[in-house]
């Protein structure tokens, strides 16, 4: 059986501290004392090391479960100081019982001068399980954060370019091209106004990028500009519903939140006039709620949740918030946190 690395140190980081401690505090011992009394002596240190270490190890990790993470560090620290006294008196006390239970009682130590000296090795013993344990500790949360940090980096990266994709679709570009021809011929009038829609969709698309928040009004406004071009190529075969209340469009949410979770309601149901898509945004307190009813398409595509996972990435990085994404009663919801109402400054960012 393989020990750990952790176990490795319980077992051999005391026997390790005992030839420390003997080579510091008590080499003269071994050129003084008779061989009995220093075998007692190594028995008792040694017995009482492990019992020690073992404590403060325990005490320690407590502490950790009970005030975790980097942030609660001081708090920690904090608590082992004002635990550090009862600690070495207690290992003082043990090493007493020890020497009372080997029949030594010529090294019980009585004078304030030989209890001093006692606690002041102890402190440099407790001094060094602290520096393993929460040490240790603090350097594994460090690198956690720091490869943490690392990877909202990259996925911010990530998202931009699948943004930046999404800015220049072609596909998305020639439908409306298309749509915008037929128009021409047929409803000039219709045309015209499809123009100033394709203008407002893609200078917000354009902008998209330049702040990590928007309004929430600024999206229904794009996600409106958005929907008239899809109302444009399937007609009754799509409708969306807004309810969001004055006082509520002030509040922020990443910018083309929107028009992802439309574009794949579209993109993975069926948009008949027989059967329509229905869309709706609700704001509900402090959450805004978007959901379609649920007319998956026959074809065996197949959803990556691409435009989920940049969504949910998105708000990782802006926030310590999450979105919700579920199916009930028919229907496919995602549940957004409203963010802050006024400007600040964002973790990852």
């Amino acid at each position: 059986m393989t020990l750990s690395i952790e176990q490795k140190i319980r077992l051999a980081g005391p026997i390790l501290l005992f030839l420390i401690g003997t080579l510091f505090f008590r080499l003269n011992w071994y050129f003084e004392l008779p061989t009995g009394e220093l075998i007692r002596s190594d028995i008792i240190g040694l017995t009482a090391g492990y019992l020690c270490w073992n404590l403060t190890r325990w005490v320690v990790q407590r502490l950790q479960i009970r005030f975790p993470g980097l942030t609660n560090t001081r708090r920690r620290l904090l608590w082992m100081g004002l635990l550090l006294p009862l600690l070495v008196n207690i290992a003082w006390l043990l090493r007493q019982f020890l020497h009372i239970g080997f029949n030594d009682a010529s090294y019980i130590w009585v004078s304030v001068s030989a209890y001093t000296y006692a606690l002041g090795i102890q402190i440099f013993y407790h001094g060094i399980y602290y520096t393993i344990y929460e040490g240790g500790y603090v350097l594994q949360e460090w690198q956690r954060s720091y490869e943490h940090n690392e990877w909202l980096k990259k996925n911010k990266l990530q998202h931009q370019l699948e943004t930046l994709k999404s800015q220049i679709n072609p596909h998305f570009l020639f439908n409306s091209l298309n749509s915008l021809s037929m128009l021409i011929h047929d409803n000039p009038r219709q045309a015209e106004a499809f123009v100033d829609e394709i203008s407002n969709v893609y200078r917000y698309l354009l902008r998209a990028n330049e702040q990590p928040l928007t309004t929430l009004r600024r999206e229904l406004q794009f996600i409106q500009s958005y929907f008239q071009l899809l109302k444009t190529r399937y007609g009754p075969g799509i409708d969306l519903r807004i309810l969001v209340e004055a006082e509520q469009l002030e509040a922020k949410i990443p910018p083309l939140t929107l028009q992802l979770l439309v574009e794949n309601a579209v993109k993975h149901n069926a948009v008949l006039p027989e059967q329509p898509l229905m869309v709706l945004i609700e704001a509900r307190g402090q959450y805004l709620e978007v959901r379609n009813n649920l007319n998956r398409k026959n074809s065996t595509l197949q959803s990556n949740r691409v435009g989920l996972a940049n969504i949910s990435a998105k708000y990782t990085l802006l926030s310590s918030q999450s979105i919700s994404v579920r199916e009930e009663d028919g229907y496919f919801v995602v549940t957004l946190p409203l963010l802050a109402f006024e400007s600040q400054t964002y973790p990852g960012i």
